[in-house]
């Protein structure tokens, strides 16, 4: 594990030049540190850096840069993997070994922009459910996380020539909740959470598509659950485009994210405390791990 963060220190009439590592190490500790640095060659705030110890392949070490673009340790000896990373461009890697009582330079890691993939071409794309899966976790109240997903779904996108133009309709069939325990599947089925009988659907249309770098990109769009429609922003990372399937049909790939707060779409306790039972905390992580299929240069039909 990470013994304790450094700060960097500058030497007197230095103005401008490397900074340098003054540190006092604990005994028998080393000490690593990085300045990161964006394409154009400035200080980069908030780059994720991780270290992991190559012989037991454990993270030993994680945090972010602060506003000056350093990330420092102090380290037991021994060999570490060091990757940086940052939204929209290629992760950086460096070997580092560790020695007792010695503080190595600062080194610095320049990250170059992400390699764009190829975007899906202009049309309708259908979600293939066999291949994609709605998931979400919550905090069970007092306890560890209810991991859960929707079984039965449909969605599709528009893929504009101008991708910030494009279209995403979702519909979910709230009736097909499960969290592998029949019990609490039938209580968030019922009017205390979901609502099922008067809300059968929970619905998302998006408004634009807003790029982000590399292969990121944020989904604004509209949620309804719950008779209740909120505005969300889906954190979105594009996986590429494929030949495959069993026809060999033409296929893209994304990862989208959202945190929703359950008291946004009126889903209150009611009685469920008064019953003794806890199902979730009042927030919870939303994924959906999408595949979709080609179909027509027609625009899908959002769900009504």
């Amino acid at each position: 594990m990470a013994l304790g963060l450094l700060r960097r220190r500058r030497p007197r009439g230095a103005s401008g030049a490397a900074p340098g590592l003054s540190v006092s190490l604990p005994p028998g500790a080393g000490a690593f540190g990085c300045e990161v640095v964006d394409p154009t060659g400035q200080p980069m705030r908030g780059a994720e850096v991780t270290v992991t110890a190559l012989d037991s392949h454990r993270v030993v070490a994680r945090g972010t840069t602060d506003p000056y673009g350093l990330f420092m340790a102090t380290l037991p000896p021994g060999t570490y993997s060091v990757m940086t990373a940052a939204d929209g461009l290629s992760p950086a890697r460096k070997q580092v070994d560790i020695a007792a009582d010695v503080a190595l330079p600062l080194t610095r890691v320049p990250l170059l922009p992400a390699r764009q993939l190829e975007l899906p071409p202009p049309g309708t794309w259908l979600f293939d459910p066999p291949h994609t899966a709605i998931r979400f976790i919550a905090k069970h109240v007092g306890m560890a996380h209810v991991h859960g997903r929707f079984t039965r779904f449909d969605g599709g996108i528009r893929v504009a020539q101008n991708m910030a133009d494009s279209q995403i309709s979702v519909r979910i069939d709230a009736s097909s909740i499960s969290t592998g325990n029949r019990t609490r599947d039938n209580h968030l089925r019922s009017g205390d959470f979901l609502d099922v009988e008067r809300f059968p659907f929970i619905d998302f249309v998006s408004t634009r598509f807003v790029y982000r770098g590399g292969s990121k990109w944020t989904l604004h769009g509209t949620l309804t659950m719950h008779g209740t429609s909120r505005t969300v922003g889906l954190d979105t990372t594009y996986l590429g485009t494929v030949n495959g399937g069993y026809d060999q049909e033409l296929r893209c790939a994304a990862l989208a994210k959202a945190e929703l707060h359950r008291e946004d779409f009126t889903l209150n306790w009611r009685s469920m405390l008064a019953r003794g039972i806890a199902v979730v905390g009042p927030t919870v992580q939303l994924e959906l791990d999408v595949q979709a299929m080609y179909r027509t240069p027609e625009t899908p039909t959002p769900p009504e």
